[in-house]
Parts: C-alpha cells; sequence; structure tokens
C-alpha cells in the first residue's frame, strides 16, 4: 500500500508555525507562527487572502468564533479577538512574511483586548456560553463565549472570562502540587460547565461547577503520565477526553460530573457475596454524591454502612505509541479519529475508540508543531458525495480558467451548471482536511480518512 502524500504544500511563513485552525465553514485556513503573523489561506485557490502581524511575540493559538471573528492568542500576554468578514479581507495584504519587505502590514479590527497569563506557554480553551447545547466555537451565533486561560498570578491555577464583556468569571484552583497548567478544554456536557486540565507534573483533572453554587468539584484525577502534558481533546458530547505528554503515551479519559460512589466492604453472613470498590450509580435520594450537590448532609441509617463517594482516578484506555513528544492533539468533528503533530516531523492519526494507530503522514523533514482537522458538519459528507455524483468533471481544456461550466448529466444545459471554482470551493467545504504546520514554516495539507 502506497504511503500517504500531502495534497498541497503551502509556503509563506518565515518562521516555526505554533497554530493551525479551519475557519468559516473551511472556507479559510488561518495560521500563525513564532513571529505572531497570521495568514488566512484560501483552500479553494490554496492562496492567502489576508496577512497580518498579530501579536509582537509567538502566537500560541487561533480559533475561529463564528463566521466573522478570529482568536488570536499570543505570548506577548494578550489574547485578541479580530473582526475579519469576508469584505474585510481586500482591506489587507496578501504578501507572505517570507516575501514581504515593505511598511507593516495593516491589520483587521480589533473587537477585544484581553490581558492573559503566557509564561507557561498554555494555549487558551474556549466553548459557546450556551448550557444544554454542543455547540462548537465556530458554529457558534449566541454571541457570549467562555474562555479559560492559566491565572495571572498562579500558574496552577485556571481563570474563565466571558466575552464579549471580558469579565473573568471563574477562578478553578487545582489544589495539590501539580506545577503549571499546561493544557485545557472547556465545554458544557448537557447543563455542566466542565473542565479539562493537563499539569506540568503529567496530570490530568475534570472540575466541575456545581449547579446552582460558584464552587467547583473536582470529579477525575489521572496521573498516567511521566512527563508535562503537551495537549489534551475532549470529544463534542464531553464523553471523553484524550491526552498527549513529552513521554510516548496516549491516554483515553472519562469525563463524569459527579464523584463516584463506592460501597464500602461489611461483614456479610455466609453464604452472601461481598462486594467492594465497585463504582455505582448516584441514589435517586439525597445521599452521598446527590448530598454533595445538593448542599444537604447525606443521610445516616441505622445499621446500613454509610456509602462514601470519591474522585475517579482510572483511565479508560491507555496506549504507549513509543514515540515521544507528540502534541496540538485534535479530535476530528466526527469523534472517529484523531490527530498528532510529532516531534519527530511525523503526523500521526489514531481511532479514538481504540487508540490504534491509522496512519502516519511523512513529508516534513523537521518537528511538526501544529496540527488541525477541517470541521465538517453530521450529514455533510453523504450531501457532498451525492453532489459529486451528480457532476461530470470538466474537460481538461477548461480546468485551467476559474469559470469553466460543470454541467449535470440528464439535465438541460444551463439546467444545473457549476463552475470549476464553485466545485473548487464545494470540495474545500466537504472535506476532512488535515493540515500541519512545521518549525520550517512549510504547511502540509492531507486528504485521508
Amino acid at each position: 500500500m502506497a504511503e500517504p502524500t500531502p495534497v498541497n504544500i503551502l509556503r509563506g511563513h518565515k518562521s516555526q508555525i505554533h497554530a493551525a485552525a479551519f475557519v468559516r465553514s473551511n472556507d479559510r485556513l488561518a495560521t500563525g507562527d513564532a513571529d505572531g503573523y497570521v495568514m488566512l489561506w484560501d483552500l479553494a485557490t490554496m492562496r492567502p487572502k489576508a496577512v497580518w502581524r498579530a501579536h509582537e511575540n509567538a502566537i500560541l493559538a487561533i480559533r475561529g468564533w463564528g463566521e466573522d471573528k478570529i482568536i488570536t492568542h499570543g505570548r506577548d500576554h494578550r489574547l485578541l479577538v479580530w473582526q475579519l468578514r469576508f469584505e474585510d479581507e481586500q482591506n489587507l495584504a496578501t504578501t507572505s512574511p517570507l516575501e514581504h519587505t515593505g511598511d507593516a502590514y495593516p491589520q483587521p479590527w480589533i473587537l477585544n483586548v484581553l490581558g492573559v497569563n503566557t509564561m507557561n506557554f498554555c494555549a487558551f480553551a474556549a466553548c459557546p456560553n450556551t448550557p444544554g447545547v454542543s455547540a462548537t466555537l465556530a458554529d457558534d451565533t449566541s454571541g457570549s463565549i467562555l474562555v479559560a486561560v492559566p491565572n495571572t498570578l498562579l500558574a496552577e491555577s485556571i481563570d474563565i472570562y466571558e466575552l464579549p464583556s471580558q469579565k473573568r468569571i471563574h477562578t478553578v484552583k487545582p489544589g495539590g502540587k501539580h506545577g503549571m497548567a499546561m493544557t485545557l478544554a472547556i465545554l458544557y456536557k448537557e447543563r455542566h460547565l466542565v473542565l479539562c486540565a493537563g499539569f506540568e507534573n503529567g496530570m490530568c483533572s475534570v472540575f466541575v461547577l456545581r449547579e446552582n453554587a460558584d464552587e467547583w468539584v473536582t470529579t477525575y484525577r489521572g496521573q498516567s503520565h511521566s512527563q508535562p502534558v503537551l495537549s489534551l481533546d475532549a470529544d463534542a458530547r464531553g464523553e471523553y477526553f484524550i491526552s498527549s505528554a513529552a513521554d510516548s503515551l496516549i491516554v483515553k479519559h472519562p469525563i463524569p460530573t459527579s464523584l463516584q460512589t463506592k460501597i464500602p466492604e461489611v461483614s456479610a453472613p455466609p453464604h452472601t457475596i461481598t462486594t467492594t470498590d465497585e463504582a455505582v450509580s448516584a441514589p435517586a435520594t439525597t445521599t452521598g454524591i446527590g448530598a454533595l450537590f445538593a448542599g444537604q448532609p447525606a443521610a445516616q441509617t441505622s445499621g446500613i454502612p454509610e456509602l462514601t463517594t470519591s474522585v475517579w482516578e482510572h483511565p479508560i484506555k491507555v496506549a504507549n505509541t513509543k514515540h515521544s513528544g507528540q502534541q496540538s492533539l485534535t479530535i476530528r468533528s466526527d469523534g472517529r479519529v484523531f490527530a498528532t503533530a510529532g516531534w519527530d516531523a511525523r503526523i500521526r492519526v489514531y481511532a479514538t475508540k481504540s487508540l490504534k494507530e491509522l496512519a502516519v503522514l511523512k513529508w516534513h523533514q523537521v518537528g511538526v508543531y501544529a496540527a488541525a482537522f477541517a470541521h465538517v458538519k453530521p450529514g455533510a459528507d453523504e450531501v457532498s458525495m451525492e453532489k459529486k455524483k451528480q457532476l461530470q468533471l470538466a474537460p481538461s481544456t477548461q480546468e485551467s480558467t476559474s469559470d469553466a461550466v460543470i454541467l449535470s448529466p440528464g439535465k438541460p444545459d444551463g439546467a444545473r451548471a457549476m463552475t470549476v471554482k464553485d466545485r473548487r470551493l464545494h470540495h474545500a467545504k466537504h472535506t476532512h482536511w488535515v493540515a500541519a504546520g512545521a518549525k520550517d514554516g512549510k504547511l502540509s495539507l492531507w486528504d485521508i480518512y
């Protein structure tokens, strides 16, 4: 079986690429480098549509917010929200940092500026502020999001802000000596606000906001990694999150919204079975964890041992990949696979269910720092396949012009026409792209699975 090859190589960054994200329903790919430059690539033409310097220092993360905003997080201790609509692109430069020699680039309009702590290289995490709705940041239409970043003074604590108000609404204090927070994910699981965090000592934890109270409860604490956690990503439905570290382990963790309830060991009469250390569901009455979240004391029943609660400690699955230094872990939008960027210049694709390695993407000659999956909405794959069946390929003499027309079979001429440009745009929006950015400033674009 032939090794996969990249669909395209995008060149333009002058320094190593630290962040990548597909934005505007896959119309654009946004990338950020160590010098603070952002490039916005048109995926239909594979050319830059907007270039500007967003930060005075390295960019840690880029995310799209809705269809008209981009969030950048730099090591200059600033998190910026940019307004960047289609019509705004014409006012920005398209010359890459590799070729630029003139005056400073014009910038898009800045909507929000948030001062944050970036001493520990921890990128921000964000989610829509819509309890009970499992929407992504790219799909947000509410206009309000939550942003998680390390605390300004205590590197092991995490602050949660609301945008666009820029108000700090929560501070999560993990407790213990775990070192700095290294990577974060924030999401709503049903109506529970959940924060997942990876720390300097290899610990991964889950914190859940107690309902009707400004109090955070640690529901999971797993020490599977022996080295600092480099990245993690959570399943969109909140069923699990996966972490990678400076060691060679990939670990799949649960996201419990309550503590586990244990039945203590008791003296049992002959011919009966004693159950010990067995996780069971919380009782319907306000005892155990129910009492904890209801703010009531646990009930005392004479002659019956009291149920005890404790933090979940065991991961779902651990895989030793034999390859250390995998970062920028990202789960695909359909939840089936995830990818990592490796210090060994490899992009690896794994199955989320089994953690089995499915593909190794080899092209870069130096370390890969950023990986991103295109966000394809549920059902879009079937629509895309049906669309492809309806279209004829344009003749080779017409491929060179963006206005070449593709006619649908069985239809009168002009009844259902699509230009080559439209077909390229449709392909860009409905492909599960994998983008990878490396130390040499080059981007590889892959179409697999």
